[in-house]
C-alpha cells in the first residue's frame, strides 16, 4: 500500500470527519482519479514529437497513454479533424496515489521560484487542475534525452461536493498551497 493511501486511511479520513461533522465515513471526500493531459500541437508538422511525448508520459504514469485526436478542423493551425494532437492518461488506485506522492514530495519542490500551487484552480465541483510548464521536474525524465520541453495539465478529481472540502482534502494529503 502506498504511503499516501496509508495517510488518507489513517489520518485524513478522521480529521475530515471531525472538521465537517459527517454522519457516515462514506461521506468523506476521496481522490477518485488523476488525469494527465499532454497537448502536442507541433505533432501536426512533426509526428515524431507525439511518439516522444507518449514515451515520456508512459514513463511518468507507469501506464500507456491514449492518443487524443482533433475534434474539428482549424485552418489557421493547419489542423484537420481526426489528426493526432496529444495524449492523456487516467490514473486510479495505487498508481494514482504513487503519482500524487511523487508530484507533491519530489516534482513540485523542484519547480523554479516555487511558492506553492494556486488556491483558486478548483472548478466548483471539487476538482483541482494544475498546469506544469516543463516535464523535466519529474525524476524519471532524463534531462539529456529531452528534445523539447513540454507542459502538461494534471487534473485531480475528488468526490468532494465543494471547493472548500476538496482544498482541505488535498492540503491534508500534502499539496503545497500558496499562503
Amino acid at each position: 500500500m502506498s504511503r499516501l493511501r496509508d495517510k488518507y486511511v489513517n489520518e485524513v479520513k478522521d480529521n475530515m470527519m471531525k472538521k465537517y461533522n459527517y454522519s457516515s465515513v462514506m461521506e468523506v471526500p476521496k481522490i477518485e482519479k488523476i488525469v494527465i493531459n499532454l497537448g502536442v500541437g507541433d505533432a501536426v508538422a512533426e509526428p515524431k514529437n507525439l511518439e516522444e511525448a507518449v514515451a515520456e508520459l508512459t514513463q511518468l504514469a507507469g501506464q500507456k497513454p491514449v492518443i487524443t485526436k482533433a475534434k474539428k478542423s482549424i485552418a489557421n493551425f493547419k489542423l484537420r479533424e481526426g489528426m493526432q494532437i496529444g495524449c492523456k492518461v487516467t490514473l486510479r488506485g495505487e498508481k494514482m496515489y504513487y503519482f500524487l506522492d511523487k508530484l507533491v514530495s519530489v516534482a513540485l519542490p523542484r519547480v523554479r521560484d516555487f511558492r506553492g500551487v494556486s488556491n483558486t484552480a478548483f472548478d466548483g465541483r471539487g476538482n483541482y487542475t494544475l498546469g506544469v510548464k516543463e516535464q523535466i521536474i519529474f525524476p524519471e525524465i532524463q534531462y539529456d534525452k529531452v528534445s523539447k520541453v513540454r507542459g502538461m495539465d494534471i487534473v485531480i478529481v475528488t468526490s468532494a461536493k465543494t471547493n472548500e472540502e476538496a482544498r482541505e482534502l488535498l492540503a491534508q494529503m500534502g499539496m503545497p498551497f500558496a499562503k
